[in-house]
């Protein structure tokens, strides 16, 4: 089955190395910037690099913002990368606008004081805390690339599926639900290890995407 992949373009995604990241797996996507242009599409990807605020307000003129929450109530397949992830909460400390509220919780600043420098950039191992089409079970530990001075605390924390270490603390690095989920790393920039996390996703896809609880 041909997969109909919608990326996400408001002005504040890392396009390139997704489409590139997708095009090395064999599927190509349609760049989103209208409602219109939502029919006939399977998958959505929200990717986002920057602040919160500026990112709701681009997503905003796009008029795309009601179809997208309509399309997670619907639990239609989306994943968010990076920015992308916080978007998909109530809210954030980064700024005052609502973000799209399809998931509970909200997004808070990084500690200060752990041993760590903020923004957090570079490789870490995830940690498994549940099942999502993009981890393997049988892997315990994969190392991932994050840029991000901010976290989502999920309210539910089934919804939390990975975490990654910052100093003392564990932060959210992936969530899931339903159909629902985002990295808060960059699978498309994290070698071997992000691309066979999207190549899960893309065969989650194909086979039906069964929703994950």
């Amino acid at each position: 089955m041909s997969l109909n992949l919608g990326l996400i373009d408001y002005g504040m995604g890392n396009l390139h190395s997704v489409e590139t990241c997708l095009l090395r797996l064999g599927e190509r996507c349609r760049l989103i910037k209208s409602a219109d242009q939502l029919d006939g599409i399977d998958a959505l990807i929200l990717p986002g690099v920057g602040a919160f605020d500026p990112a709701m307000a681009n997503l905003r003129a796009t008029g795309l913002v009601p179809h997208l929450m309509s399309w997670g109530e619907d639990n239609r397949p989306l994943l968010g990368i990076c920015l992308g992830l916080q978007l998909l909460f109530e809210h954030s400390d980064e700024g005052r606008d609502p973000g799209l509220g399809l998931l509970s919780g909200r997004v808070k600043r990084l500690p200060e004081g752990r041993g760590e420098r903020i923004p957090h950039m570079g490789w870490a191992p995830l940690k498994h805390r549940g099942n999502c089409p993009l981890l393997d079970a049988d892997t315990t530990s994969q190392w991932v690339y994050f840029v991000h001075s901010y976290a989502a605390v999920p309210s539910d924390r089934n919804d939390l599926r990975a975490t990654a270490a910052f100093g003392d603390q564990e932060v959210t690095a992936m969530v899931w639900r339903g159909r629902l989920g985002a990295c808060q790393f960059h699978p498309e920039k994290s070698s071997d290890a992000g691309e066979q996390m999207l190549r899960r996703w893309l065969a989650w896809l194909q086979r039906g995407a069964e929703p994950i609880q």
